[in-house]
C-alpha cells in the first residue's frame, strides 16, 4: 500500500480533529472532558518536543551559517538584504490590515459603535488563565509606554546579560540569535586552520539535530490531531458570533497578504512561481497553523525549505531563525486590526496621525513578539494604552477568549513571510531555487 506523504497525513488531522471536536460539544461534558484533557496533554508533549530543539538547531545553524560566508562582508549584504525584506512586507502587511479595518469598520453599525460588541467586552467572563495573561500584558505595557520605549527595549531583549538564561526563556530568541551571530562573525576572524575543527562541531551538531527533527516530525499527525480538538471544543459561543465581522475583517486581511501580496512580492523579486513555493512550504504552514507558534514551527520551516525550495543552508540557517523571532507580518497586521477595531466599538475617534502611531506601534511591538501563542496580547495591550483608548483590559479579555483562530491563521503567515524572505535572499544571492513558471 503506498504510503500517505506527510502534508495529506497532516491535513487529514486536521480534519479529523475539527469533527471530533464538534462531536464532542454534543456530549456531556463529564464525558468529553477526560477525551480533551488527554488530547491536550499529547499536544503539550508534542509542542515540547518541537521547543526542545529549537534551541541547539538555531546555534548550530546559525553559526554554520554565517561561518560558511568566509567573512563579515558576506554577512553584512545578508543582513542587509534580509532585513530590508522583513522592514517591507510587514509594513504591507500593517497598511492592508489599516486600510480594510478602515473599509469595513466591523466595530461599527451604521457608523456608530457597536453596543452589543461593548456590553459583551464588559459582561465577559474571563478564565483564570486569560486573567493571569491579561494581566501580566498590563504589567509589561506599563514598561513600554512610547514607542521610543518599545525600541529600547528591543535592544535590551537583544543583548542578553546571561546567554543561557537567554536559551532558556520561553518564546525569546532574540538574545540567542544575536549572541550566535556575534560568535559566528568571531570565528571568520580567526585563521582557517584554528576555526576548522569548532567549525566541524557546530556542523555535525547540525546534521544531528536534522535527524532528530525528521524523527519528532513522523510525529506530527498525531501531534496536529492533539493539539486541534481542545482547539475546536473550546470554541464557540455568543461572543463568537458578535464578534463575527471582526473575525472575518482580520481573516481577509491575513489571506489577502498571504494569497495576493507575498506571491506578488516572490514573483518580482525572486522570479518564483507561488504555487511552487506553496507546494514547497505546505508541511510548514500545516505546522504553523496547527501548533500557532513560529518558534515550535522553525525546524519544519528551515526543513521544507532547504529539501523542498531548494535554498542554500547557509541562507536557510541566517534568515529563518532571524526571521521567527523578528518578522511577523501576520501578528503586526492583526494588532493594527484589532487596535482600530477596539477604538470603534468605544467610540475612540483616531485622527490620522494617531492611526499613524498604530502602525509604527504594530512595526515595533511585532519585532519583540515572542513566536509562541497569543504572544501578541502583550503587543496589542501596549498599542491600547500607548493610544488613550478606554475599556482596554476588558476588550483584551474578551479578544483572547476568541482568538485561538485566528492565532493560528497568523502564525501561517507569519512563517510564510520568514519562507518568502529566505527565497528572495537567496535568488539574490545566485542560488539555484525554485524556477518560475
Amino acid at each position: 500500500m503506498k504510503k500517505i506523504k506527510p502534508h495529506w497525513q497532516m491535513f487529514l488531522a486536521l480534519v479529523l480533529a475539527a469533527l471530533l471536536g464538534v462531536i464532542l460539544r454534543q456530549f456531556d461534558p463529564q464525558f468529553a472532558a477526560p477525551v480533551v484533557e488527554t488530547l491536550e496533554f499529547v499536544g503539550k508533549l508534542f509542542m515540547s518536543l518541537l521547543k526542545m530543539i529549537i534551541v541547539p538547531l538555531v546555534v548550530s545553524s546559525v553559526v554554520v551559517g554565517i561561518a560558511s560566508l568566509h567573512g563579515v562582508k558576506g554577512f553584512g549584504r545578508l543582513f542587509a538584504k534580509t532585513t530590508g525584506f522583513y522592514a517591507l512586507s510587514s509594513l504591507l502587511a500593517i497598511i492592508l490590515g489599516l486600510f480594510l479595518v478602515n473599509l469595513i469598520e466591523p466595530g461599527l453599525v451604521d457608523g456608530k459603535p457597536n453596543e452589543s460588541i461593548k456590553e459583551a467586552f464588559s459582561q465577559h467572563e474571563a478564565s483564570d488563565e486569560a486573567k493571569k495573561k491579561v494581566e501580566a500584558a498590563r504589567v509589561r505595557s506599563m514598561a513600554e509606554k512610547s514607542p521610543g520605549d518599545q525600541l529600547k527595549g528591543f535592544f535590551l531583549r537583544m543583548v542578553p546579560a546571561n546567554i543561557f538564561q537567554a536559551a532558556s526563556s520561553n518564546g525569546q530568541m532574540l538574545g540567542l540569535i544575536f549572541f550566535s551571530i556575534c560568535f559566528a562573525i568571531a570565528m571568520t576572524r580567526l585563521p582557517l586552520e584554528r576555526v576548522s575543527p569548532l567549525t566541524q562541531v557546530f556542523q555535525a551538531l547540525n546534521e544531528v539535530m536534522i535527524v532528530l527533527t525528521n524523527a519528532i516530525m513522523a510525529l506530527a499527525p498525531i501531534g496536529v490531531f492533539a493539539l486541534i480538538v481542545p482547539v475546536v471544543f473550546t470554541t464557540g459561543g455568543e461572543l463568537f458570533v458578535s464578534l463575527g465581522k471582526y473575525f472575518g475583517t482580520v481573516l481577509l486581511a491575513l489571506g489577502l497578504h498571504l494569497f495576493v501580496v507575498m506571491p506578488l512580492i516572490i514573483r518580482c523579486l525572486a522570479r518564483v512561481s507561488p504555487w511552487a513555493h506553496f507546494k514547497a512550504m505546505k508541511q510548514a504552514l500545516l505546522t504553523a497553523f496547527s501548533t500557532a507558534s513560529s518558534s515550535a514551527t522553525l525546524p519544519i520551516t528551515m526543513r521544507c525549505i532547504q529539501e523542498e525550495a531548494g535554498v542554500s543552508k547557509k541562507t536557510a540557517s541566517f534568515t529563518l531563525p532571524l526571521g521567527a523571532t523578528v518578522n511577523m507580518d501576520g501578528t503586526a497586521l492583526y494588532e493594527c486590526v484589532a487596535v482600530i477595531f477596539v477604538a470603534q466599538v468605544m467610540g475612540f475617534e483616531m485622527t490620522l496621525t494617531a492611526q499613524f502611531m498604530v502602525v509604527l506601534s504594530a512595526l515595533l511591538t511585532s519585532v519583540g513578539v515572542a513566536g509562541i501563542p497569543s504572544a501578541s496580547l502583550v503587543a496589542i495591550f501596549v498599542i491600547l494604552t500607548n493610544s488613550g483608548i478606554p475599556g482596554a483590559e476588558t476588550a483584551v479579555v474578551a479578544l483572547l477568549a476568541v482568538d485561538r483562530v485566528l492565532d493560528m491563521s497568523r502564525t501561517a503567515v507569519n512563517v510564510f513571510g520568514d519562507s518568502c524572505a529566505a527565497l528572495v535572499v537567496a535568488k539574490s544571492e545566485g542560488e539555484n531555487v525554485l524556477s518560475g513558471s
